[in-house]
């Protein structure tokens, strides 16, 4: 809306002479407003004449302070028609006259004077004080750096003083970094309609409808984008452009007038140009039961955390000679909670900020399995809408190794079944002695019984089953027994376990084995394995008693039940001999 001013010299008041009678001409509805240096195009058709179907047209001014007298513009018929003031515009082809058919021509201006009798050109764009946010340098159109994430905002002065009423429409657009300034590489970011209505250029119509984007006008002249959450494709040359309108007399709306402003080159610094991770203090070598501190330092122009930025840190560790950056041992996330990777529940292990970009990994006692390759993995984040984060960048850091001195624990095993033959329905007893070589003081022994099913004769395909053990702590633990009967587990030496099979059956046949396991406790309470062994294989075969093959029927009779079962017996006895040849 132009604000109150003086009166103008007057507006574009164009009126058509059609040298004919008895003619009907017709023109747009008038007045028209138009403001000097803008172009305008008006169309003319005659019509309830006589003769040729193409008829010549003339153009005439009449000037508000010599109403009587006729300027010729241009005619169709005289090339020669023209008066002085529009010969050298006529003939530069700024004033010219378009035949749409016989009797219908479009006059068109390309540039209107002062002498046209034409409002004014009262618009005004400007960058807004005091400029943009950011770091700014001093230069003019100013060079504006802003971080990945933060909001870039943008201010424009537009105004206009024409004395008729008019709307402004102000867009703000971007040219890539680099380019020349154009309509074919100015790319709209968002504008202000003439009716009040906010509309995005299409790539940002996605970010304006999150709310990511924003335009609104403070006060009578000045409009503020805010861009949220700056990506690095939002970097370039920003301008301000403000278009007036005006509303002709048959409805329709007319752009009058339109300027344009660089507001600023935009520069987005990347959180993945800067982020940067260094760890410390160097390749170390403790022993078992020590403590491992690792320190792991963020570094790089990046924002604070907090309303735009977030950020993660967390250590990863791969064995010696392990691809890959490893697993994950402990990490603290965005809102500052830790967490640790999966097989380290259970233990001291502590991650924590101990500066505002400095982190440290505490093992409160290390094990040789945590020797190996460490790296710290940083994440950087931004906020978009709301409160949801998108990771922009991450960066490890360079490997440091972790040496952690072995125990030197060696463990032998030797089982046995006591007895050596064990018929159905007794009790089988298989000891286990344990030597141990080695080690720290307060080593503790454990060891589990497993078994192999026999399918045919031959060692099943699937895994062993645990029979059952006593742990580190003297606690039993049974397993599933094959035959599903009672099982005893027991300590009965410094070093010599025992399993019992009660009442035995032929489903209890198998091979079984004993696997000792030597373990130390840190300072910290927890445990760790230190060695592990697995005795030779001990077959259980539950043979059955002579008496039992007589068994039969009475019905069949003595002599043939004493050959038969002789004959059994002697089937049974050869099946297993041949088993034993096998293994």
């Amino acid at each position: 809306m132009g604000a109150p001013g003086p009166k103008p010299t007057l507006l574009l008041l164009l009126l058509l002479g059609v040298m004919c009678c008895a003619r009907e001409v017709l023109v747009p509805k008038g007045p028209l407003y138009r403001v000097t240096g803008t172009a305008v195009s008006i169309s003319c058709n005659v019509s309830g004449y006589e003769g040729p179907d193409q008829q010549d047209f003339e153009w005439f001014l009449y000037r508000p302070e010599a109403p009587e007298a006729a300027l010729g513009i241009i005619s169709t018929r005289d090339t020669r028609f023209s008066y002085a003031v529009f010969g050298p515009r006529v003939a530069a082809g700024e004033v010219q006259v378009q035949r749409l058919q016989g009797d219908a021509v479009v006059l068109k201006i390309a540039r209107l004077q002062a002498q046209d009798a034409v409002l004014p050109d009262m618009l005004q764009v400007s960058a807004a004080p005091p400029g943009p946010r950011g770091r700014q340098a001093p230069t003019s159109p100013p060079r504006l750096t802003v971080h990945e994430g933060q909001e870039l905002a943008l201010g424009c002065l537009a105004r206009t003083n024409t004395e008729k009423h008019t709307h402004l429409a102000v867009s703000f657009g971007r040219a890539v970094p680099e380019a020349p300034v154009g309509r074919a590489t100015l790319q709209e970011v968002v504008g202000l309609r003439s009716n009040l209505a906010v509309e995005a250029g299409a790539p940002y119509a996605e970010r304006l409808a999150a709310g990511e984007l924003r335009l609104g006008k403070e006060g009578t002249d000045r409009y503020r984008m805010v861009v949220g959450g700056a990506q690095a494709g939002d970097a370039g040359t920003y301008h301000c452009t403000a278009a007036e309108w005006i509303q002709d007399p048959d409805g329709s709306w007319a752009q009058i007038a339109e300027k344009r402003a660089v507001l600023a080159h935009v520069d987005v610094q990347t959180l993945s140009s800067q982020l940067a991770v260094t760890v410390g203090p160097g390749e170390r070598r403790i022993g078992p039961g020590e403590p491992l501190e690792l320190l792991c330092n963020v570094s790089g122009a990046l924002p604070p955390p907090g309303r735009h930025a977030a950020y993660s840190v967390g250590w990863e560790m791969a064995p010696a000679g392990a691809p890959g950056p490893g697993r994950l041992v402990a990490q603290l996330d965005t809102e500052g909670v830790g967490s640790l990777g999966p097989g380290y529940e259970g233990r001291h292990i502590a991650m924590e900020k101990v500066a505002s970009r400095t982190y440290r990994l505490r093992l409160e006692a290390a094990r040789p399995g945590d020797a190996g390759t460490y790296r710290c993995l940083a994440k950087a984040y931004v906020r978009g809408s709301g409160t949801r984060l998108r990771e922009a960048a991450s960066a490890r850091s360079r490997p440091l190794p972790v040496h952690v001195r072995e125990e030197g624990v060696a463990l032998e095993a030797v089982a046995w079944l006591a007895g050596g033959t064990v018929y159905r329905g007794e009790t089988a007893s298989l000891l286990c002695n344990i030597s141990v070589r080695g080690g720290p003081p307060g080593l503790r022994l454990a060891a589990s019984w497993w078994v192999e099913r026999l399918e045919e004769g031959e060692l099943s395909s699937g895994p062993a089953q645990l029979v059952g053990g006593v742990g580190q702590d003297g606690v039993a633990e049974l397993g599933v027994r094959p035959g599903g009967g009672p099982v005893s587990v027991e300590l009965v030496g410094p070093r010599s376990h025992r399993l019992r099979l009660h009442s035995l059956g032929p489903e209890d046949e198998g091979v079984y084995h004993c696997a000792p396991s030597a373990w130390v406790q840190h300072a910290d309470y927890s445990w760790y394995q230190a060695g592990s062994a697995r005795s030779g294989p001990v077959t259980v075969y539950p043979y059955t008693h002579a008496l039992d093959t007589l068994f039969v029927p009475l019905l069949v009779g003595t002599g043939v039940a004493l050959v038969t079962g002789a004959t059994i017996l002697a089937t049974i006895t050869c099946c297993f001999m041949k088993r034993l040849r096998k293994r």
